[in-house]
């Protein structure tokens, strides 16, 4: 029964994906070599779509160098989608212009960062409190574009103001393709459960509008359970992904009924030093050293035996420094558990 949860392909307004298991946008983490990682690590099965950070609008429409390198991939990545975060309705379909000028495949509007300095001025999940805007600025987008639009969403604000519903209806309305919807609200930030019910009545109000799950998607029984509860078209994978670039892999597997060979401690350390020299060859030496304290511990999130690595590398302070630390690692009494806690709650809040 699980195989009819996975479309391969799958379609989103005129782009055809390889499948419709997804790897979220995560600001700070889903940059370049992170990127990188979860396009080679696709033995069989590659993610459906890649997203890059999300980006602002302002900057972007200055043509900020910063915010251009962000956006920065190679064809390996395809299909490839940029996600934009404002809330002014002019910038929205210039802005949608140059992310198709740059070749990606899909456009996304942020509606769901929580973060003050993002919803301050009305941005990410901030615009949640104006759906009417959210409609405006989607219009505007798909007026400007050929590739498809999204939209990724919190269910609310907080409990008291869930407007997944509507939101969905608005963007259908507006021209969006798809709506991804987390279910938490902005509020919740990332504690607590997701509320799958949230995104079974976006589904249940949808016409043609794919709906896209996202909130505790961590392995392939999750994501099947999501599929079965919600009839969600599309999952989304967040803050699993980090460190285990295969977890797409894993999942369609899953929903295949294969055989999953689980990475052991010489494959994970092995793609820590792969995402270290992407790392390496992508990024300045100080924003090298600074990112792989968390690189690090991504990928001995779920393990024993490691504490003094995640120790050492988490106060890193240079290139040369990192290096030492990662080759000089033993696997002798390290060892892969699925049900340790404490390394992956370490890294949670990083993104």
């Amino acid at each position: 029964m699980k195989k009819q949860f996975l479309q391969v392909p799958f379609q989103i307004g005129n782009c055809t994906l390889p499948n419709n298991i997804f790897y979220a946008p995560l600001a700070g983490c889903s940059d370049f070599p992170f990127r990188k990682m979860s396009a080679q690590y696709s033995k069989k099965y590659r993610p459906g779509l890649i997203f890059c950070e999300m980006v602002k609008m302002d900057a972007l429409v200055r043509n900020d160098p910063v915010t251009f390198h962000m956006l920065d991939f190679d064809k390996e990545m395809h299909p490839i989608a940029a996600q934009l975060c404002g809330s002014k309705p002019s910038l929205a379909g210039p802005c949608a212009k140059i992310i198709e000028s740059l070749g990606f495949d899909t456009v996304d509007l942020n509606c769901g960062c929580p973060v003050d300095k993002v919803t301050k001025d009305g941005s990410g999940s901030g615009l949640l409190k104006n759906p009417s805007l959210i409609g405006e600025i989607i219009c505007n987008m798909v007026a400007a574009v050929k590739i498809p639009v999204t939209l990724k969403i919190r269910a609310g604000w907080d409990e008291t103001q869930i407007v997944g519903k509507e939101l969905t209806i608005i963007a259908e309305q507006a021209g969006a393709c798809a709506i991804c919807i987390h279910g938490r609200t902005r509020k919740q930030g990332y504690k607590g459960p997701a509320n799958w019910d949230y995104i079974k009545e976006c589904k249940e109000v949808a016409k043609s509008i794919k709906i896209i799950g996202n909130g505790d998607v961590t392995d392939g029984p999750s994501a099947a359970r999501m599929f079965e509860y919600t009839g969600c078209d599309a999952v989304l994978v967040a803050r699993a992904t980090l460190g285990r670039p295969w977890i797409g892999e894993e999942i369609i597997h899953h929903l295949l009924n294969e055989e999953i060979v689980e990475e052991g401690p010489k494959q994970l350390h092995q793609a820590l030093i792969e995402h270290f020299m992407y790392t390496q060859g992508y990024h300045n030496p100080k924003r090298v050293s600074l990112d792989m304290r968390r690189v690090g511990c991504w990928y001995f999130k779920k393990s024993s035996g490691t504490r003094h690595f995640r120790d050492a590398i988490s106060r890193a302070s240079s290139l040369h420094e990192v290096e030492s630390i990662i080759s000089d690692f033993s696997l002798e009494n390290f060892t892969v558990d699925p049900n340790e806690k404490k390394a992956e709650e370490a890294c949670q809040d990083e993104c």
